[in-house]
């Protein structure tokens, strides 16, 4: 393994660890005041971000293991398959929580910490996937390469939330915030669907 390989290993490591950190974090804010503004597209946010955690542990695992061809190949399975069925996990929680927030008719309070962490997200995710990529390329690693597409998916995510909770705070349109967690099950269920065939998005990562 050339200096070059491993320089770029090490640089896949430091993205990692900071994934985790800001993933950590971000869960954590989003989690607690989407519980307490009844925040269903919040709390989805929040878990995807917990998904991004989970991750980001399996890539540094994965990164840990480059030296050994055949410990890097056992990896990047792993870790595909550990994000599909985090994924297809979430959209069955979303799903279910949106639906029943419809049919209820159960308004999320206004949550200025969660508009401002959608922002911040939209801000810091596409820079971290960029760089994600980057190394990736270099080093061919398709799971890392998925790791990226996931941090971008998590931009249009912010976008999404973002949009929801403007909706429910400017206009008080309360169905904005539940309809807003179901626009993210799609995107949920085919990422899922792609990590668990082994597919790595690589035209959508380009």
């Amino acid at each position: 393994m050339s200096d070059t390989r491993v320089d770029q290993v090490r640089r896949g490591l430091h993205l990692e660890y900071f994934t985790i950190a800001y993933n950590s974090l971000e869960a954590l804010i989003a989690i607690v005041f989407g519980i307490v503004a009844g925040s269903v597209a919040l709390v989805g946010f929040g878990l995807d971000s917990v998904i991004e955690v989970t991750s980001g542990a399996t890539l540094i695992w994965r990164l840990r293991a480059d030296s050994s061809i055949a410990a890097r190949e056992r990896a990047e399975r792993t870790a595909l398959r550990i994000v599909g069925v985090c994924f297809l996990g979430l959209a069955a929680y979303v799903t279910y929580e949106a639906a029943e927030s419809l049919w209820l008719q159960r308004a999320p309070e206004r949550t200025m910490p969660g508009i401002a962490l959608a922002v911040a997200s939209m801000v810091v995710m596409p820079l971290l996937a960029r760089a994600k990529r980057r190394v990736a390329g270099r080093i061919g690693s398709s799971a890392l390469t998925a790791d990226a597409m996931q941090t971008q998916l998590c931009t249009y995510l912010s976008a999404i939330l973002l949009g929801g909770l403007l909706l429910n705070a400017l206009l008080g349109w309360w169905w904005a915030d539940p309809l807003a967690a179901l626009a993210m099950i799609p995107i949920m269920v085919k990422e899922g669907r792609s990590a668990l065939r082994g597919e790595t998005c690589c035209a959508s990562c380009h």
